[in-house]
């Protein structure tokens, strides 16, 4: 097995380099692997010992504290970003960006991806938590998954064994994705860029892409949109510190002005109060929260 000492890795590594809303203090080391034996010698090693660890991809869904994260991060992002393309199968690492996997769909005439192409995560994380937008979700596409468990052996899980659901798979915190299969269909490219083109237009138009943010903040409550919801509260605009509601979608929590993570932190349970006393409804945060 490969010595972890081997595996490339920076020290009090900044985490607001590696999360799209781009805040959060340092981590004792990030690590990244750029092997499946790496991969599995890292998660032997901190299942052995009492150091927490966390794996992370592209940080589009994450919230660290300003103190930063007291352990070690298991990147996977470019470091492990291999994809394999066969007739109507992709097979990619879970570093791989979801918007290159879509390119890559679309340039292999391969229709089923477009929901993906525009959002800002790795396959990994995506499966985790069922990413989805416009009317597709992971759980259309995946055909299996191989992953981790949490004594080092790999395990490959079909899509019915992974629980596909809102904002959910049966994937825990103590698993981690290593490589997906995603099965598509054959289209025309010229279609399928199309429609990339129509959602990146949609998304420009309706979403506040220029700030940092990690995307729709909240779930979305049953029979309910949340964005709709903050809105009606007069929320749009709200700020607390450097982090407020954007004005153009009531739904992102926005890094407006050099936030701190207590600023956004402390937005989200402002939104979440408020929408509950003018509302009566619950918002859930999609973002994961790690303090």
């Amino acid at each position: 097995m490969t010595p972890i000492t081997e595996i490339p890795y920076k020290e009090n590594e900044l985490l607001s380099a590696h999360t799209t809303f781009r805040v959060g203090g340092p981590a004792k080391k990030l690590y990244l692997p750029e092997t499946g034996e790496q991969l599995i010698a890292l998660k032997k090693h901190f299942a052995e010992t009492s150091v927490p660890a966390l794996v992370v991809g592209n940080g589009s869904n994450l919230l660290f504290s300003d103190a930063g994260f007291d352990g070690c991060i298991i990147k996977l992002e470019n470091n492990y970003s291999n994809i394999e393309i066969n007739d109507t199968r992709i097979v990619a690492q879970a570093g791989a960006k979801l918007s290159r996997l879509a390119a890559c769909a679309r340039d292999e005439n391969l229709t089923g991806m477009e929901f993906a192409a525009g959002i800002p995560g790795t396959v990994g994380g995506a499966v985790c938590m069922n990413a989805g937008a416009y009317g597709g979700e992971m759980k259309d596409i995946v055909e299996w998954v191989n992953v981790i468990e949490e004594d080092g052996t790999e395990r490959k899980y079909s899509n019915a064994e992974l629980d596909f659901a809102y904002r959910h798979s049966a994937i825990g915190a103590g698993q981690i994705v290593e490589s997906v299969c995603l099965k598509l269909f054959p289209g025309k490219r010229e279609e399928i860029a199309a429609r990339m083109d129509e959602l990146k237009e949609k998304r420009k138009e309706k979403q506040p892409l220029e700030y940092p943010s990690a995307g729709s903040t909240f779930k979305r409550p049953e029979g309910y949109f949340a964005g709709k919801l903050i809105e009606d509260s007069g929320l749009k605009g709200y700020r607390v510190g450097g982090a407020m509601v954007s004005e153009k979608h009531a739904g992102f929590v926005i890094n407006y002005d050099h936030a701190t993570a207590q600023d956004i932190c402390t937005l989200i349970k402002d939104v979440q109060r408020i929408v509950k006393e003018k509302q009566g409804v619950e918002l859930t945060p999609e973002v994961k929260i790690i303090v």
